[in-house]
């Protein structure tokens, strides 16, 4: 029999989470489809959810974390911001280094 190690990891404040792998998923959404609508859609999200972590994110943030202009006219839309890049990009560096982490423990360990 095959084990493996499962594990899941997530950013908080005193407020609640900040970050973790759903919210992540959302910014990457976000930033690859350039709308908070999309975004949503395609993780099988609602909007008023992808709305609220949205929110909560960027109010957690010290800077937000992705712009939204809203529809009309023109359309509206949602970009990343540097920071929302370099929060997704820290966010996976911590969680790929606990990956590899447990992953070297649990070799070790004989079940």
């Amino acid at each position: 029999m095959d084990y493996k190690i499962k594990s899941r990891i997530w950013i908080e404040t005193e407020d609640g989470v900040y970050l973790g792998e759903g919210r992540v998923r959302l910014l990457k959404a976000i930033d690859q489809t350039g709308s908070l609508s999309k975004a949503a859609n395609a993780l099988s999200m609602s909007y008023k959810k992808a709305w609220n972590l949205l929110d909560s994110m960027n109010k957690t943030a010290k800077e937000p974390l992705v712009i939204t202009t809203t529809g009309g006219k023109g359309g509206g839309g949602a970009h990343l911001t540097e920071h929302g890049s370099k929060a997704i990009q820290a966010f996976d560096n911590i969680n790929q280094k606990c990956w590899d982490f447990l992953d070297k423990e649990f070799d070790q360990i004989s079940l």
